[in-house]
């Protein structure tokens, strides 16, 4: 399955594209769609639709995964990020795709662990979840990446539970034993912990000798 993660907005909109095949989740594509500020409004909305058409029609994704619209102090950030929303649903209603939100702590929990990790977190684990070479720039391309891993793994979790059964007693136990992504979150959080890279190399600067 193929998954298209979107984190809108109206200057810029990031994506995220990647496979997941049964446990396992693999980057495919990744970027943002800018469009400059001189640009009027609908300009813009129309750029983003014919690049997000582009897109799709590049990748045939199965999915769309979108940051869920949330109250904010700064309206004019929502209105912005609700507008590019729009166009996003837009399109994958045209192309037929089912579409799935989800919250930015949501996000962050699936990615992450906890719902109050920082975007250099975020995309340190988005890149060991995916076996990126290197971390993924800019913010906003992490952030839709993630998205786009938080609705594989949420996808996968529903698909595992047994359809046709009415009594919940006799749905078969989950499988014991950590899935491959779990083991990636586990390891790069440890990582995280003794300041390795991901190539399992110290990141930390040494401390400076002193003169005896």
């Amino acid at each position: 399955m193929i998954i298209l993660g979107i984190d809108p907005g109206t200057a810029m909109l990031g994506y995220g594209v990647i496979e997941r095949t049964g446990p396992r989740l693999r980057g495919i594509d990744y970027g943002v769609i800018s469009t400059p500020s001189t640009l009027t409004l609908p300009e813009r909305l129309e750029s983003i639709y014919l690049a997000l058409t582009d897109l799709i029609e590049l990748h045939a994704p199965s999915m769309v995964g979108v940051e869920r619209l949330f109250f904010t102090k700064n309206v004019q950030t929502a209105f912005a990020v609700g507008q590019a929303r729009g166009v996003v649903l837009l399109v994958a209603a045209q192309h037929d795709l089912d579409v799935r939100e989800a919250t930015p702590n949501e996000v962050k929990v699936a990615t992450a662990g906890h719902g109050g990790a920082g975007k250099e977190q975020v995309g340190r684990m988005v890149q060991a979840i995916l076996g990126l070479a290197e971390m993924p720039t800019p913010d906003d391309a992490a952030d839709a990446l993630a998205i786009a891993i938080c609705v594989a793994n949420r996808e996968r979790s529903v698909s595992r539970i047994p359809t046709g059964a009415l009594d919940r007693s006799a749905l078969k136990p989950a499988p014991s034993g950590a899935t491959p992504y779990e083991k990636a979150v586990r390891e790069a959080l440890r990582r995280e912990r003794l300041g390795l890279d991901p190539d399992g190399r110290s990141s930390r600067l040494p401390e400076p000798k002193t003169a005896s």
